[in-house]
């Protein structure tokens, strides 16, 4: 056997009775030189005692709740080379993750850890020798009654699993976090039973919203959000920050169109025919040509729906409002037309029902009355899809043999990409301007 060497407690700053507060290794693990033994705890700090030289551990001579002094013998360490230390001590260094079921899972957790200036300072080598995530520093967390309780050692544990620690109440004397905390986390969250900074903005981590005196700049007006607006943007901003939005733009020729639709109103003056049922019937058309874009994300199920129900944006004086027309695959136009007056009427003049807003399978917001080329409309969850429509605008277009002037309109469809992939969302357009551009495809 090597000779056994002492490790023993270094110059502390004259603290005396200091508590062992954690215990770094046990009886026949391989250590290296200046890794962590034991963790003390005084009035000031929390420290580690280093091991002074690479072996492997033969004796500990302290337990948790031992009061130690600078000289304190912390073990007995059989002195062995660096090489063979490094090669016994690796399929050691892989023990302290071993209670967790699943750390591949790791990224569920809430991602960068804000960690106190001391845990920035812990050697590297305390670790499994991989390197730690980037830490993000913000002021207000290192002040002293902000920074969460634990040891460095723990501190470096969490921060590699990227445990935000200011999110775990500690089970040790006086609150202190242990690394058996740290792996409870992760497990209810790999299970689903914790909540975390995902759920909370995201998992942003945004600065607080700035708050400004605006009145010392000049005249203000308080004007209180409308209870539309509030429920509304709540749920935009939900939709915003959880689905992954791309939009897909394109052009559709609407010249033969909107010829025929100013003759059916010659014809029919009763009912007002806008290119808004148009654009409903070519939506339904493309939703039976590609139905992933007829559905909802269900956790890892993707449902897929039989029926056709619209949701149209109206514009109020209160904010807007999606009610849905439903079964419009068996209606023709001047019946899609007149639902479509009456609930926009509804709708403005607050008369809407809970049910009439409910039940959609994909969105339409149509700004085409007001102007614009093109904008990202923000999709309705659970819907996985909504169209934009911009106004239309005449432009000279090369039909093979000279330019022509036609009546283009600008489509807008932000889908989610964790359903739909931009391939798909291309063709949906493209067939969608097929549509729009002959409408006898909807015979077909």
């Amino acid at each position: 056997m090597a000779e056994l060497k002492e490790a023993r407690v270094p110059d502390i700053g004259g603290s005396k009775d200091v508590p062992v507060i954690e215990l770094l290794v046990k009886v026949g693990d391989a250590v290296k030189k200046d890794q962590g033994l034991v963790t003390l705890e005084s009035d000031k700090a929390t420290m580690e005692v280093p091991a002074p030289f690479a072996g492997i551990v033969r004796e500990l001579k302290l337990k948790v709740g031992d009061e130690v002094a600078e000289g304190a013998l912390v073990a007995m360490i059989e002195a062995i080379d660096a090489t063979t230390t490094a090669a016994v001590a690796a399929p050691v260094a892989e023990k302290p993750a071993a209670p967790i079921s699943a750390p591949a899972t790791a990224p569920a957790v809430p991602a960068p850890v804000v960690v106190s200036a001391a845990a920035s300072a812990t050697p590297a080598n305390v670790s499994s020798g991989t390197r730690s995530p980037p830490v993000a520093f913000a002021a207000d967390g290192l002040m002293p009654d902000k920074v969460p309780y634990a040891s460095p050692s723990v501190r470096v544990f969490a921060r590699e699993l990227g445990v935000d620690l200011a999110q775990l109440s500690g089970s040790e004397r006086g609150g202190r976090i242990s690394k058996e905390d740290v792996q409870n986390f992760v497990k209810k969250v790999i299970a689903g039973g914790a909540a975390t900074s995902a759920g909370n903005g995201g998992g942003l981590n945004l600065l607080p919203w700035p708050q400004v005196d605006f009145a010392k700049f000049g005249a203000i007006e308080l004007q209180p959000l409308s209870r539309i607006k509030k429920i509304s943007g709540a749920n935009l901003h939900r939709n915003w920050v959880s689905i992954p939005h791309v939009t897909q733009f394109n052009e559709a020729d609407i010249t033969e169109m909107e010829a025929f639709r100013k003759k059916l109103g010659e014809e029919q003056k009763d009912v007002k025919v806008t290119p808004l049922v148009f654009l409903i019937k070519a939506v339904v058309a493309a939703l039976k040509k590609y139905p992933q874009f007829n559905a909802s994300l269900d956790g890892d199920n993707l449902v897929l729906k039989k029926y056709f129900h619209i949701g149209i944006a109206v514009d109020t004086p209160d904010g807007l409002v999606v009610p849905v027309l439903r079964d419009c695959e068996s209606k023709g136009l001047f019946e899609l037309s007149s639902e479509l007056a009456a609930i926009s009427a509804r709708a403005r003049e607050k008369k809407l029902g809970p049910a009439e807003m409910q039940g959609g399978c994909f969105s339409i917001s149509s700004l085409g009355g007001i102007g614009g080329t093109a904008f990202t409309p923000i999709i309705n969850a659970p819907e996985v899809a909504i169209l934009g429509v911009s106004k239309s605008l005449t432009k000279p277009v090369w039909n093979g043999s000279e330019f022509a002037p036609r009546l283009m309109l600008p489509l807008s469809l932000s889908y989610d990409h964790r359903v739909i992939d931009g391939a798909a969302a291309a063709r949906f357009t493209a067939y969608l301007a097929q549509v729009l551009g002959d409408l006898r495809r909807l015979l077909v």
